[in-house]
């Protein structure tokens, strides 16, 4: 169970802040809900809180995990399949994760694959996708703004 004000991760969606613990009810069904304020678009999102196991909702990362992501982004990565379906489909398993590391993983091997060849305009969607999570989630992680952590992640694949 959360609390408010606890950092928490929506998978697929990024992270948030737990700004409340409302009950609602909608088409006819009262039911409990957290309300998050998302990290990135003041985005607000209801999720049902006999649902959170289901979703996947989970703390964010500490700072030391910080420091792996850190490594992941500048792992070489290993040389992915050809074939556009089957990398999407892969990297489409590792975002609903929700697991950060995965996640990076999609932004570095996405974005050295745009580097050497390029992507679909499929796989240019992923990329930015996994890089808003990613983002979100460090943000709230060293509490610093977006642009500063797009900046220090843009900066692992222009060397």
């Amino acid at each position: 169970m959360f609390s408010i004000g606890d950092k928490v991760v929506y998978p697929m969606h990024g992270a948030g802040i737990i700004e409340a613990i409302e009950e609602k009810e909608i088409m006819g069904k009262k039911q409990s809900y957290y309300i998050l304020r998302m990290a990135l678009g003041q985005m607000q999102v209801m999720v049902p809180l006999d649902s959170v196991n289901n979703i996947g909702l989970r703390q964010i990362i500490d700072k030391e995990g910080v420091e792996k992501v850190i490594s992941i982004l500048r792992e070489k990565g290993k040389e992915l399949t050809s074939s556009w379906n089957r990398r999407y489909r892969m990297h489409l398993e590792k975002m609903k994760t929700g697991d950060i590391y995965e996640v990076a993983e999609v932004v570095r091997n996405l974005s050295l694959r745009e580097k050497e060849k390029g992507l679909s305009s499929g796989e240019r969607k992923m990329l930015e996708n996994a890089r808003q999570i990613l983002i979100s989630e460090l943000v709230l992680v060293v509490n610093r703004d977006e642009e500063e952590i797009e900046y220090l992640v843009n900066q692992e694949f222009n060397n």
